[in-house]
Formats: structure tokens, C-alpha cells, sequence
């Protein structure tokens, strides 16, 4: 009766509109239907990109994670674009004063069509962005989910999901597959200075390791606190109701990564309807003091796919160093420390 009250509860105050001055409640929007959520921060305000159209990338923007106003295409397809489709988790970075796009997209390569890893450029993180390296690179395999991370030295590293296909998977004759990979950049960000290295691969159980759907860790996001260098990864289908987020350590950007034994930090909860919580990015409250995952769950749980809605929730760093993330919420929340 409990989880029955809890729910509706959530949903009166979702529909109605409800908030109390200084809060938000998941999810923080009713018009962003978008997956892969990616969020920069750039001169007071939050610019989030997403999976969002079939010829390109929308962007929105937002002063306190919770309120987003549209602001139209940052990239769109061109006639000249290599990109012919599957525009998928575009993420931006400011970089030597520019502001770069990694997203991937499928097009021809000498292997013939594929999913790559592509860069864009422009001057505003609103756009409009411009390829630049599309592809990027070339190692004769489908990529996707790229991601750039900027060391405190200054060194650029990528990381993103090299995919395949064991069987026919499209007739449950076999399966999806997928495993992080990274590399160091070049300082122009314009190609791999070596080949790449294995991050990580499905391996605990909650990842379906054995699935005879999609074996994958997929969606990373890097970043480094107090030297210690952390990876937040999803696992197994996108559609899958168990679809989460877990993290790895390291003491260097390309590994040896281990992952966390309390994984997965952000699960489904069946009590609140939340179901396949994932491919999340990470960002600071507008003072800095806090620290939040931003992350997509589906719109519908109960028929999961590919329609997902927006969340935000706190990540917790805990004493000995290990993450946790206060939620999936769906019950008002304070605003981010610093939002006006």
C-alpha cells in the first residue's frame, strides 16, 4: 500500500504541476523527451544536449537544472555532412577558447556503413556546430558514445563504446555487445595518439554479462576529484528495466579501472516507477559545492524503450572515497546549491 501511495503521489505532483520554492522533482521536465543527457556548464548557465533528433542534436538551457527552455538545433545535418543518421550522445567541452561536439553518427567508411565517433566545432556551446574530424577515427570497427575528458595537465583523452553484433540479434538469435575503450588525444583534438585500450567489459552480474540481448558497458563520463580518477558507466540495454549506472577507480586516465563492488549506484526502483535509469554525465551545482548526475529513465516503465525522460539526482563522494547517488528520486528535492 505504501509503494501504491508513494507512487501516485509522485505522479499528482508531476501532472499538477506541484514544486515548492527551492525544489525540483523528477522528472524535471515534461516536454524533454530526449536519452544520453550530456550537460556543460559554461558562464552561469547549463547547456544540456541529448538524443533528440533523426538529422542532428537540440540543445536547451537552464539556470538551475530543472527549468529547460529550448534553443533549437546546436548541429544539424547538412548536405555535406558525413553523418547520414543515428545522431547519437552528443557532449560538448570548452577547449582552448572553442566549444567541441564528440557525438556519433553513421555514414560511409571504407569497411562500408558504420557508426563512428565524430568532432564539431563552434564559438558559442549553443552553436551552430561545424564537423570538423568526421570521422575522427577510423580503427575498421562501429564506435559510439564518445566522451572527452581534460586532465588537470592539460592532456586529452577519448573514451567511447566499441559495438558489434554476435548472430542474428534482430531474431533473438544472439546478441549485442559492447566494451569502453580510451585513448590519448592529440592537444588539437584532431586524431588518436595510439591505439586504443580496454577500459571495461561487462563483468558483474547486474551488466548481463551472459545476456543473449546486449552484453554492454556503454554512456562513460570521466572526471577526477583528489586524484582519484573515476568512471560512471551504464549497463546492459538501453530498454532493459535493469539498465543502470555503476562506476570504476582509477589512478590514471586509461586504467587499470576497477569497478566498484556496490555497483550498481542507480538502479530501477519498482516501488517509485523508475525503471532503466542510465547513460548519465556529471556536473557541479552553479556554487560548486554540490555534485549531481544527470540521466535518462523511460518514460513509460512499464513498457521500457526508446522514449526516456530527463532526471537529476545527487552524487555523493563518501569518506573513503567511493560514490553513491542519492536516488532515482520522485519527491521534491532542494534545488542545486547557488541556483537563483
Amino acid at each position: 500500500m505504501r509503494a501504491i501511495i508513494s507512487f501516485v503521489t509522485a505522479c499528482f505532483l508531476w501532472v499538477a504541476g506541484y514544486s515548492q520554492e527551492g525544489t525540483y522533482i523528477n522528472p524535471v521536465s515534461d516536454t524533454v523527451f530526449a536519452a544520453d543527457p550530456f550537460v556543460l556548464y559554461n558562464d552561469g548557465l547549463y547547456y544540456l544536449y541529448a538524443t533528440s533528433a533523426g538529422d542532428g542534436f537540440k540543445y536547451w538551457t537552464s539556470n538551475n537544472l530543472s527549468d529547460w527552455e529550448e534553443g533549437g538545433y546546436a548541429f544539424r545535418m547538412t548536405d555535406d555532412s558525413w553523418g547520414k543518421g543515428s545522431f547519437w550522445a552528443p557532449e560538448v567541452i570548452r577547449y582552448n577558447d572553442k566549444f567541441y561536439m564528440v557525438y556519433s553518427a553513421a555514414g560511409e567508411t571504407m569497411y562500408g556503413k558504420g557508426m563512428r565517433i565524430c568532432l564539431a566545432v563552434s564559438d558559442k556551446p549553443g552553436g551552430p556546430f561545424e564537423e570538423i574530424y568526421a570521422p575522427l577515427f577510423d580503427f575498421g570497427f562501429s564506435c559510439i558514445d564518445g566522451h572527452i575528458f581534460v586532465d588537470s595537465n592539460s592532456k586529452p583523452y577519448l573514451y567511447f563504446e566499441m559495438v558489434g553484433a554476435v548472430g542474428e540479434h534482430w531474431n533473438n538469435k544472439g546478441y549485442l555487445w559492447g566494451m569502453i575503450m580510451g585513448v590519448e588525444l592529440s592537444s588539437d583534438l584532431s586524431r588518436p595518439l595510439h591505439e586504443q585500450k580496454l577500459c571495461l567489459y561487462p563483468s558483474q552480474e547486474w551488466e548481463h554479462p551472459e545476456s543473449l540481448k546486449a552484453r554492454s558497458t556503454e554512456g562513460m563520463t570521466v572526471f577526477k576529484k583528489d586524484s582519484i580518477y573515476y568512471m560512471t558507466y551504464s549497463g546492459n540495454h538501453y530498454a532493459d528495466p535493469d539498465y543502470g549506472v555503476g562506476y570504476a577507480m582509477s589512478d590514471r586516465p586509461l586504467g587499470m579501472w576497477v569497478k566498484s563492488e556496490n555497483n550498481p549506484i542507480l538502479k530501477q526502483d519498482k516501488e517509485n516507477h523508475v525503471t532503466g535509469p542510465g547513460h548519465n554525465s556529471v556536473v557541479r551545482s552553479p556554487d560548486g559545492k554540490e555534485w549531481f548526475v544527470i540521466y535518462h529513465s523511460h518514460a513509460n516503465p512499464d513498457k521500457p524503450g526508446g522514449k526516456r525522460i530527463l532526471n537529476i539526482d545527487r552524487l555523493i563522494f563518501n569518506n573513503d572515497g567511493t560514490l553513491s547517488v542519492k536516488g532515482p528520486t520522485r519527491t521534491p528535492q532542494p534545488l542545486p546549491s547557488g541556483s537563483r
